[in-house]
């Protein structure tokens, strides 16, 4: 007997990204609902061979429900993801509303998979921010090898991070650009098409941003909390796939190829390093894979036990959909999840 799956926000980026992904890896659901607001109603969308009308998820019954992928922001998850819970459902919410209640773990599962047992509290699962999911997948075996004492992070995050408005931006910007025509701007403070941007999501009152803060608050709850850690995230004209400029200071001596070959053992990890014309990754060539790349790992001279590396991810797919679906498999690898059909 397999689950029963609903996946909220289903029409969005990241909720058809988690349909194909639960296809894609085989997931034992006997059902998937797709579900959205009541405007989305009636819309189709596909899983595998298959095409799924949404419901409306306030009026849909959690009784029977295993678990519940949800992707439909942080006030939609705020209102639904504790009622979803008390009926029974397990509630793996992509949106950063409950990544910093002491009640619900955070979670990465080549990083911290034992802090998953605390989902009975109310049962609900935290997704980390995207960019976050895939620096401490880089950062963790490191960590325990040597020890990070400081992190410094300069983020170039995709577009798609801000939703199909964003990508739309990005879209139609750029072809205003090559026709001339007037440059509009919606979504994003500054235009996109051929700009960078350093700003994500509200300024906060040190002069970060909400997203920097996200960075660092998450990293120390997943990773450890005695870890410094500073960020500077910066939007790029770039679809999907986040990069980062990461610099890491040790307790304890660690040297390039030694990080290398840990991080080629790592859960999770891909390292395409050569010293080389080509020999690093790209968002392009990330987007659509299930890793986390690292390249140009290199020691920094400017301080003692330092090193630099590149970290390069499908921020829809490890920075979001991929990285719930793997909490989901977690849960049912660990026994802490059966089927209530089964059960029944």
């Amino acid at each position: 007997m397999g689950f029963k799956i609903a996946v909220a926000g289903a029409t969005g980026n990241v909720g058809r990204e988690m349909l194909n992904i639960l296809e894609e890896r085989g997931f034992p659901a006997d059902e998937v609902i797709a579900l959205a607001s009541r405007r989305s109603v009636g819309t189709e969308v596909s899983y595998g061979d298959k095409t799924l009308k949404v419901k409306d998820l306030a009026t849909y019954d959690f009784s029977d429900t295993d678990i519940c992928l949800m992707s439909a922001g942080g006030n939609v998850s705020k209102e639904y993801a504790p009622k979803i819970g008390a009926q029974g459902c397990v509630v793996i919410d992509n949106s950063s509303a409950w990544r910093y209640d002491q009640d619900v773990p955070l979670i990465v599962p080549e990083v911290n998979p034992d802090a998953v047992d605390g989902f009975t509290k109310k049962n609900i699962i935290a997704n980390p921010n995207c960019s976050t999911a895939q620096l401490v997948v880089a950062l963790k075996p490191l960590h325990e090898k040597a020890n990070i004492k400081r992190v410094v992070v300069s983020t170039y995050q995709s577009v798609s991070g801000a939703g199909k408005e964003g990508m739309d931006e990005l879209f139609t910007q750029t072809r205003a650009v090559f026709v001339a025509d007037p440059v509009e701007r919606k979504k994003f403070t500054k235009r996109i098409a051929f700009n960078v941007i350093p700003h994500i999501d509200v300024f906060m009152e040190d002069g970060s941003t909400k997203e920097e803060w996200k960075v660092t608050a998450e990293t120390k709850k997943m990773l450890d909390p005695k870890i410094k850690v500073t960020c500077t995230a910066v939007r790029v004209p770039v679809f999907i796939g986040h990069s980062e400029a990461v610099n890491i200071e040790f307790e304890n001596p660690i040297t390039a190829d030694e990080a290398r070959e840990i991080l080629r053992e790592a859960p999770g990890c891909l390292v395409i390093d050569k010293r080389e014309d080509g020999g690093y990754i790209t968002p392009v060539e990330a987007a659509g894979d299930d890793a986390t790349y690292i390249s140009r790992i290199r020691e920094d001279s400017t301080i003692e036990n330092g090193l630099n590396m590149w970290v390069v991810s499908d921020n829809l797919r490890k920075g979001a959909a991929l990285n719930a679906v793997q909490i989901a498999e977690l849960l049912i690898a660990r026994g802490l999840i059966t089927p209530k059909k089964q059960a029944a």
